[in-house]
């Protein structure tokens, strides 16, 4: 699945080509993702003129001066400019269409992402009001963490995955960034010290920071908005490495299920 870097690396790629364009027309062939499209849509964007385009946790928005268009990638989506002659293939569900005849083309093999609008102020949409912070601010931090933690049951993984808590740090970050901070992703959330989350904290930031450096990271299906894939698959400590010896101490990885997610770890390492 797409996660935060994947889609700070999609909002970057379609960026210089959107802002300051204007929508003509907008082109459903798909309407019923997770969440069907409105039927007004391109009569609601047509003639509206992008002034940012930006990203909360794991949506991409094209912002206007009234509303907003809400992008996920859901499992398997990417977002690619295209030019207004390039034929659609299978699964481009939708295209979004500018005056300079550049297409924003949104491919969905799944049917788990969304296109949807937002009138006025995005942040107060269902989908983004209660989310936690961005991990790559200063609001993040281990004192957050910490304070978050305190007496909660759950493992840290699922703690730390929780869009609640933080957003954008999905299963391959998590796994990452946990044992970059030698922590075991099944201890209680509320185990982990003030010291320890200070660690964690740092290291998340890192870990996502590498992986946007790099493009994101490619596992199967995403591309950026250029078609490429992302290259952080090839950094990767732990995610995917189940029965391979550990870099550091040369233990094999352990795999386990943790929420019903593939979960990987040193058994030495991370304590």
């Amino acid at each position: 699945m797409p996660e935060l870097p994947e889609v700070e690396t999609t909002c970057k790629g379609i960026r210089p080509y959107l802002v300051g364009n204007t929508i003509t027309d907008v082109i459903v062939r798909e309407s019923q993702l997770r969440w069907r499209i409105p039927d007004d849509l391109p009569r609601t964007v047509s003639g509206l003129q992008i002034q940012s385009v930006t990203r909360r946790g794991k949506y991409c928005l094209l912002n206007t001066d009234t509303g907003s268009v809400i992008l996920h990638l859901g499992m398997s989506g990417n977002l690619r400019i295209v030019n207004a002659l390039d034929f659609p293939k299978k699964h481009d569900h939708v295209d979004f269409i500018f005056k300079n005849n550049a297409v924003l083309r949104f491919n969905d093999q799944r049917k788990f992402g969304a296109v949807l609008w937002a009138h006025g102020d995005v942040m107060t949409h269902a989908l983004l009001k209660d989310l936690g912070p961005e991990p790559l601010t200063a609001e993040f931090n281990g004192d957050y963490l910490f304070f978050r933690a305190t007496a909660r049951k759950m493992p840290i993984k699922t703690f730390i995955m929780d869009g609640h808590i933080v957003v954008g740090v999905g299963n391959i970050y998590a796994s990452e960034s946990l044992f970059m901070a030698g922590l075991l992703p099944t201890r209680s959330a509320g185990s982990v010290s003030l010291e320890e989350y200070q660690t964690l904290a740092a290291v998340i930031k890192i870990v996502l920071q590498r992986s946007i450096d790099q493009g994101g990271t490619t596992l199967r299906d995403f591309l950026n908005a250029e078609g490429k894939p992302g290259y952080f698959s090839q950094s990767l400590s732990v995610y995917g490495r189940a029965a391979m010896p550990c870099y550091q101490c040369q233990n094999l990885i352990q795999q386990i299920k943790i929420g019903q997610r593939a979960s990987y770890f040193c058994p030495v390492c991370q304590k």
